[in-house]
C-alpha cells in the first residue's frame, strides 16, 4: 500500500494539473467568443458579394467565366486533374479528436487523385503531410500557423492559389476544415472553392432582382467579385475552424478537469484510509505495549 507521503505527492500533482486545465478552458472560451464576434462582423460584406454574384447570374444566365463550370464530377484516381487542398488543423494537440478527424477526411479525399498540392494552415497537419508525402506536395511558401484568423492571411493565400488556378497549375481547389454545428457538435467538412457552380447561388430562385445593369460588363464585374468572394470563403472557414478548435479544447479541458476532480476524491479517500490504518496500528501498538508491561 502507498504511504501517506506518496498519496499527498500524487494529490498535489493532480491539483496542479487541474489548475492548468481550468486555465486553458478559460483561455479557449475567451478566444472562441472573440472569433465568433469577428466572423459576425465580416459576414455582411461577404453575404453582399454572394448576392451580387447571384444577381449577375440571374440576369445573365448565359455568361461565361473561368471561375464557373456546369458541374464538378466526383474525383477519380486517374482523371489527370490537378487539385489543391487547403487543410486547416491546429498547431498543437490537447483538443480531442479535432486534428484526427481533419486528417482522416483529407487523406481519404487525396487518395482519390494522384496530383495533389497541399496548402497547410496549422503545424499539426503540415508535419503529418510532410511525413507522408504520398498524399501530395506541401506548398512550403504558403503554409501558415493556426493563429487567430486574419483577413490578410486569407487574402495572401488565395491570391497565390488563384494565380496557380488561372495559370492552369490547379484545376480544382478545396478547403478542408472543421465546421461547428452548435456548442457540442462539430464535423470535418470539405468545401469546393474553385471552380464554382452556378447552382451554388440558387440564382433562379433566391436572387434579389434589383440590378439589371453592370458596368463595364457583367463579365468584368464577375472577374472582380469572384476572387473577393473566394477569399471570403477561405477567411470564413479559417474563423470557423479556429472557433471549432477552441470549442474542442474547451471540451477536452473540461473533461480533464472533471477527471482530475474524481482522481482527487479517490486519493483523498485513500489517504484517509491509510491515515486511519496508521492511527489504528499505533493504538494497537500502544495497547499491546501497555498490556505487556502489566
Amino acid at each position: 500500500m502507498e504511504s501517506m507521503r506518496d498519496i499527498r505527492t500524487r494529490k498535489a500533482s493532480v491539483q496542479k494539473t487541474m489548475k492548468i486545465t481550468k486555465a486553458m478552458y478559460l483561455m479557449s472560451s475567451a478566444k472562441l467568443k472573440k472569433a465568433r464576434a469577428r466572423l459576425d462582423a465580416t459576414a455582411p460584406y461577404f453575404l453582399k458579394l454572394q448576392e451580387t454574384i447571384a444577381d449577375i447570374l440571374y440576369h445573365s444566365p448565359d455568361i461565361e467565366s473561368r471561375y464557373f463550370v456546369e458541374e464538378v464530377a466526383e474525383p477519380a484516381k486517374e482523371d489527370g486533374k490537378k487539385r489543391g487542398y487547403i487543410v486547416i488543423t491546429s498547431d498543437k494537440g490537447l483538443a480531442g479528436a479535432y486534428n484526427h478527424n481533419i486528417v482522416k477526411l483529407a487523406t481519404g479525399e487525396m487518395k482519390k487523385g494522384s496530383d495533389n498540392m497541399i496548402f497547410s494552415i496549422g503545424f499539426n497537419g503540415r508535419r503529418y503531410f510532410q511525413k507522408y508525402a504520398e498524399y501530395g506536395a506541401v506548398d512550403e511558401e504558403f503554409s501558415y500557423a493556426a493563429l487567430e484568423p486574419a483577413r490578410w492571411r486569407a487574402r495572401d493565400l488565395m491570391e497565390h492559389v488563384l494565380e496557380l488556378y488561372n495559370s492552369g497549375q490547379l484545376d480544382e481547389v478545396y478547403i478542408i476544415y472543421t465546421k461547428m454545428r452548435n456548442a457540442i457538435s462539430m464535423d470535418a467538412e470539405m468545401l469546393r472553392v474553385l471552380p464554382l457552380t452556378k447552382h451554388m447561388f440558387n440564382y433562379e430562385e433566391d436572387a434579389i432582382d434589383y440590378i439589371n445593369t453592370y458596368l463595364p460588363t457583367p463579365e468584368d464585374v464577375l472577374e472582380q467579385v469572384v476572387p473577393n468572394y473566394v477569399k471570403g470563403l477561405v477567411y470564413g472557414a479559417m474563423v470557423e475552424a479556429f472557433a471549432s478548435e477552441q470549442n474542442a479544447r474547451m471540451t477536452a479541458m473540461d473533461n480533464a478537469t472533471s477527471n482530475a476532480e474524481e482522481i482527487i476524491k479517490d486519493l483523498t479517500l485513500l489517504y484517509n484510509r491509510v491515515r486511519q490504518a496508521a492511527i489504528t496500528t499505533e493504538l494497537n501498538e500502544v495497547v499491546s505495549g501497555a498490556a505487556a508491561q502489566e
